[in-house]
């Protein structure tokens, strides 16, 4: 029997995904917005319902519930501040040796909430889904705003 193996770059263990958005709604109604954005409101970025679930306090799972007890754990809620901090840490939607840890950390500014979002992981990633990271953190980020904004009109 023979083995083989290759040795990769340190660069493709390690990921950073920082993005910003700014939402015209109150920090409160954006942080609730976050968490159902999160949870039931969850969908890919091709408008598909990903039936996702989180328990919003110290230790809660954050989960795709596919129901009669089957699913997916993405992460554990590492810390929880309203309406400033939700800090997660597991290994998301990666089916590979990773692990992540993800910060939303809201601010009041003017004209609104700023939403900052840092993903950093360890793993082994391909570009490919460096990007499609990048989009589906986006798309998460833009569904939450929708959802503060249209409910503080």
């Amino acid at each position: 029997m023979s083995t083989s193996s290759t040795l990769i770059g340190t660069e493709n263990f390690t990921l950073n995904i920082t993005q910003e958005t700014l939402v015209r709604a109150t920090i409160t109604q954006t942080f609730e917005a976050l968490l159902e954005q999160l949870g039931p409101e969850n969908e890919n970025t091709e408008g598909v319902k990903m039936s996702m679930k989180i328990e919003p306090w110290p230790g809660g799972r954050w989960f795709r519930d596919l129901g009669d007890n089957n699913g997916h754990l993405w992460a554990h809620v590492q810390a929880i501040k309203r309406p400033t901090l939700l800090e997660m840490w597991g290994p998301l939607f990666m089916s590979f040796g990773a692990v992540s840890n993800v910060q939303y950390r809201l601010s009041e500014v003017d004209g609104g909430t700023l939403i900052k979002f840092h993903h950093k992981a360890l793993g082994a990633f391909e570009e490919q889904q460096r990007q499609g990271m990048n989009r589906g953190w986006a798309h998460m980020l833009a569904g939450a705003r929708a959802i503060a904004e249209r409910k503080a009109k």
